[in-house]
């Protein structure tokens, strides 16, 4: 019963401090609503971490979201086989989930070698990235584990997804969830405490979404170079992006 209690109330604990803390941070605290970049510091490496780390997550929560939300039945109807599902979903989910640790990995080496970095890394970033490295390295444990690559396998769209889908439906079964084996428990746990501290942290700039910036005029750059003396405007070749 009390691990019953636990899953059923901690979800809700958690959604409200999201809620509550994300509209205190935008109310009181606009100005700190930013990623922080350290790109002036450093920018070679955070161009191959960054990408690394940004598009693996995404792959990661586009994943969740369909392995939590869409139920069995739905691709038992589209005739795709609780196999193939599982296999995509290993295939994809692990590549997902190791592009995202491996960057995860550079940016943290990047922020401990990189002097500027380092001195512009608070106590409340290295909280971030420690609950950051635990969730997925959680995750990914699960997936071997989950999936049948070391040991039985589990299929959590019997438990852990239906419990998931029970909590916006206002129907909490903590009960599935308190069945569900002791890995996918911890990576939910550590999940929770994630988005418990997102608020608060660098992270909240994922809720921030640059409409504006799709509908604002062109901004033209223009280099300077200095001949002879004197400043000559557009002289200098622009460099190729991606």
């Amino acid at each position: 019963m009390l691990g019953e209690t636990l899953w059923d109330v901690v979800p809700y604990v958690t959604l409200a401090i999201v809620v509550v803390g994300t509209w205190w941070r935008y109310r009181y605290d606009k100005f700190g609503w930013t990623t922080r970049s350290s790109q002036l510091y450093e920018a070679r490496l955070l161009r191959i971490a960054s990408p690394m780390f940004h598009y693996g997550i995404l792959v990661v929560i586009a994943g969740h979201l369909i392995g939590l939300l869409i139920p069995e039945s739905w691709t038992d109807a589209a005739r795709l086989s609780q196999h193939a599902y599982h296999v995509q979903a290993v295939v994809l989910g692990s590549i997902a989930g190791i592009s995202t640790l491996v960057g995860l990995a550079l940016l943290i080496y990047r922020r401990r070698t990189r002097g500027p970095v380092f001195l512009a890394t608070t106590a409340n970033d290295k909280v971030m990235y420690v609950f950051l490295v635990g969730a997925i390295a959680a995750g990914l444990y699960a997936t071997a584990l989950g999936s049948g690559v070391v040991g039985e396998p589990y299929d959590y769209r019997e438990t852990v997804s239906v419990w998931f889908r029970s909590i916006w439906v206002l129907q909490p079964r903590g009960d599935l969830m308190a069945a569900a084996p002791l890995y996918y428990q911890l990576h939910v746990l550590i999940a929770l405490a994630l988005f418990t501290i997102w608020p608060f942290t660098r992270l909240v700039h994922a809720f921030s979404a640059p409409v504006a910036y799709l509908f604002r005029p062109y901004i033209v750059y223009r280099s300077r170079d200095v001949v002879a003396g004197r400043e000559l405007v557009g002289t200098h070749p622009p460099r190729r992006g991606w």
